[in-house]
């Protein structure tokens, strides 16, 4: 028998924690005339990765995984998400405001109740990039021999957007 059988098994687990999740408020954009009321949600993050089978039976020890996820959701966790790169929404910083500027109107948002990210939309699909992103660029997790990686964001049952990443994708 080969005695590195197991180095050459792949593993699959998927991390779907309860406690893997933030509550944020955003408003989708359709286009340059039309956009949702600002709302809030429940958003529930998993993830799934594929890696080696190490000698005693792990992939690897995947808490960093769920500490990464935990510690990206924390820095959304009650605040209102603000995409940065939207071809209908700009952002105009002023002293005690951030405004929120679409079509006609001009939303203002106090600094401590937002964040911006590099995103094109405050969507699940691209949620969802955002943090495979952050989780790919993460040392612990690049020191890993991850293979595939799936990040699944749902904004409530039965709706949630994916972004994948696979090894020869770099």
């Amino acid at each position: 028998m080969d005695s590195n059988l197991n180095d050459k098994k792949i593993g699959r687990i998927q991390i779907a924690k309860q406690a893997l999740n933030f509550s944020a408020a955003h408003f989708t954009i359709f286009s340059a005339t039309e956009r949702e009321d600002l709302h809030g949600h429940n958003f529930q993050v998993e993830c799934e990765l594929a890696s080696p089978i190490d000698r005693n039976g792990l992939i690897f020890d995947y808490k960093i995984i769920k500490q990464a996820i935990k510690s990206i959701c924390d820095e959304l966790d009650e605040k209102t998400i603000l995409p940065e790169t939207s071809p209908f929404l700009s952002l105009v910083r002023e002293k005690d405001y951030l405004f929120a500027e679409y079509h006609d109107e001009r939303i203002p948002f106090l600094y401590r109740d937002v964040i911006t990210l590099p995103i094109a939309n405050a969507s699940v699909e691209e949620l969802s990039h955002y943090f495979l992103n952050r989780l790919l660029s993460d040392q612990d997790i690049k020191a890993q021999d991850i293979r595939e990686m799936t990040v699944s964001i749902s904004s409530s049952p039965g709706q949630l957007g994916s972004a994948s990443w696979h090894l020869n994708d770099w």
